[in-house]
């Protein structure tokens, strides 16, 4: 577990994760948490890498069920 982390450890880290989940969404931001640190940061990351991979129907539908709704003006 990462408790001091810097984006010089934090993007290498995301970048190899991403590559190394590309085609598994879930997987790739599962995997990502489970590492500690700044993790909501670090799924940011990744899940914006691996979702310009697999799009939208990559993404599982039950999250998108479960994600607070957007109001826009």
């Amino acid at each position: 577990m990462f408790t001091r982390c810097a984006a010089q450890d934090a993007v290498p880290f995301c970048l190899w994760n991403a590559c190394r989940c590309l085609g598994d969404y879930e997987k790739a931001i599962v995997s990502t948490v489970d590492v500690g640190g700044d993790c909501d940061t670090n799924a940011a990351i990744v899940g914006g890498v691996v979702s310009a991979y697999v799009g939208g129907s990559g993404i599982p539908a039950a999250w998108f069920q479960l994600r607070e709704l957007l109001h826009y003006l």
